[in-house]
């Protein structure tokens, strides 16, 4: 095995780390999301942890964040709660290094 076949193991190893930790991370962010969401929407603790799941799917609908912002924009709007689209894209980010730090540490 020379040195060159090792360091592109290495990378590739580490690659493949880093995309499973932003996967948790925003995992780990959308249930949080979800979690305020349902905080806001005044949800009961079952229903809470429900939509947090439901939030988590809804990530895998297309690439990026916009289909979850749709889906909080149209559950908070249905339960007339008043917050809109730029407090939503503020708080994505407020959950992303939420979830970063809470990956970070328990490592």
């Amino acid at each position: 095995m020379t040195s060159f076949d090792d360091r592109e193991r290495a990378f590739e190893t580490k690659y493949a780390r880093d995309e499973e930790m932003a996967f948790r991370i925003v995992a780990r962010r959308n249930r949080l999301l979800g979690h305020w969401a349902a905080t806001e929407m005044r949800l009961t603790k079952e229903e809470a942890d429900a939509y947090a799941t439901a939030v988590v799917q809804a990530d895998f609908e297309e690439a990026g964040d916009e289909d979850v912002i749709r889906k909080l924009v149209s559950d908070l709007t249905a339960a007339n709660v008043a917050i809109d689209e730029p407090t939503i894209r503020r708080t994505i980010e407020e959950k992303t290094v939420e979830a970063r730090r809470q990956l970070m540490g328990s490592e």
